[in-house]
């Protein structure tokens, strides 16, 4: 699987492109062993992933050009390292920007299921209807908002894709609407 993997890499690191220290990295859950569901890393960022070492957001930078990959393991990788930075402005804008088929999201959001924001804080977001909302979910307005200290208003029936939960308030989310970041009350919009 290694040199399958170095072959689709250019015997590089998926994620930053370093050369050094290369390691298979096994992409869960349900991992089959297969190169499809594995990526090829530096010692660096598996020890960051695994949690060996603890995250450097500006090693992740690297995010911003292999977030882009056509490979779905390298795009799940990339997705789940954004996601876990939700402090970051430039991993949450990114993570707004990226589009993930809906097999590869479920994929992605399946290996964020071990450790999210909620558990971790005992907040649970729901929608208007008592849908639990979890980071990178999309979700639709359900009136029109008008956006303080801009100069719109968000529609009823906005998708609002990518959200992130704000961790101490279980009443407000985050998520780009016309292309600006904004606060939005969980009571104003249900889960799609």
């Amino acid at each position: 699987m290694e040199q399958i993997l170095r072959e689709r890499a250019g015997n590089a690191c998926e994620l930053s492109g370093s050369t050094e220290a290369l390691t298979v990295l096994e992409i869960g859950p349900e991992a089959d062993g297969s190169p499809d569901m594995a990526i090829l890393v530096s010692a660096d960022c598996a020890d960051q992933i695994s949690g060996a070492r603890e995250m450097d957001p500006t090693h992740w930078h690297c995010l911003n050009e292999s977030a882009w990959s056509q490979v779905p393991a390298v795009q799940v990788a990339a997705y789940r390292l954004l996601a876990k930075m939700p402090d970051e402005s430039w991993a949450r804008d990114l993570l707004d920007m990226l589009y993930l088929e809906d097999d590869v999201l479920a994929w992605a959001k399946a290996g964020l299921q071990e450790s999210t924001p909620d558990e971790d804080t005992g907040v649970v977001h729901k929608d208007t209807h008592g849908a639990v909302l979890s980071a990178g979910d999309t979700v639709t307005l359900i009136k029109d908002l008008k956006v303080k200290g801009a100069s719109f208003t968000a529609k009823r029936g906005t998708a609002v894709r990518n959200i992130s939960l704000v961790a101490d308030n279980p009443e407000h989310i985050e998520g780009r609407v016309n292309d600006q970041r904004i606060v939005i009350l969980t009571e104003f919009v249900k889960k799609s």
